[in-house]
């Protein structure tokens, strides 16, 4: 179920997976209700419940997500048309897609998948292309579009493709995140030292989110020039 955005939205509620996400869209967007999931279930629901409850009159889904469409690489940025979750479709705000950038050079629109759960391996994201055509998945979208369709507001996401389709992530990326969207360094430390072989892989993913967080920079730095966006930031 789709609803038709306020004419003139500028009190966004805007929901990430990690703090580091949520520190970066603050120097964007810094009047803005911003909460960090954890990369969470629980955190996801809990936080976009609290965003639709906090006066905002529009809810965005912004930071990194999986890639399943083989053909996204690393850094490609992503508005969708739809967020698929639980078996239901929601249509993401036209006026919101517009102002996030959809349609310009470089942007994907197509579908977005919500998971409950981390998908580490490339096999299963290849299972969740083959069944959904989605063209990433995230942990947070599915919970802020049930939220925003339930509170009558309109909601638009903005995610770039850190891992890409292909490439399976070391074991220890699904078990660190901490509650409150931070690193369990303690954990982190110990995963590496009884498991090594896991390093190589950890350095890719290091890799992949540095050019992920580099496209997302680029693009809203000029997103910032369009009227638009700057009457969204408030």
């Amino acid at each position: 179920m789709s609803h038709s955005a306020q004419p003139s939205p500028h009190k966004p509620g805007i929901l990430v997976g990690l703090k580091a996400e949520a520190k970066f869209i603050r120097q964007v967007f810094p009047r803005a209700a911003i909460a960090a999931s954890g990369a969470t279930r629980a955190g996801a629901q809990r936080e976009a419940a609290r965003l639709a409850a906090c006066g905002a009159d529009c809810l965005l889904s912004f930071g990194l997500a999986a890639g399943l469409d083989p053909a996204l690489p690393a850094g490609t940025l992503i508005v969708p048309d739809k967020v698929s979750a639980w078996g239901t479709l929601y249509n993401t705000d036209p006026t919101l897609r517009h102002i996030l950038g959809a349609g310009q050079t470089g942007v994907n629109g197509g579908a977005l998948l919500h998971s409950d759960t981390v998908v580490l391996n490339a096999a299963d994201k290849a299972t969740l292309f083959a069944e959904s055509q989605c063209k990433a998945l995230d942990m947070e979208s599915g919970f802020l579009a049930r939220v925003a369709d339930e509170a009558g507001l309109p909601f638009a996401v903005l995610r770039v493709v850190c891992d890409p389709a292909t490439r399976s992530l070391p074991a220890i990326a699904g078990t660190v995140l901490s509650p409150d969207g931070g690193l369990k360094i303690g954990a982190l430390l110990g995963s590496l030292l009884r498991h090594p072989g896991q390093i190589p892989g950890l350095i890719k993913l290091g890799q992949d989110a540095g050019r992920a967080r580099s496209a997302m920079q680029q693009f809203l730095t000029k997103q910032q020039t369009f009227p638009a966006f700057t009457q969204l930031i408030g």
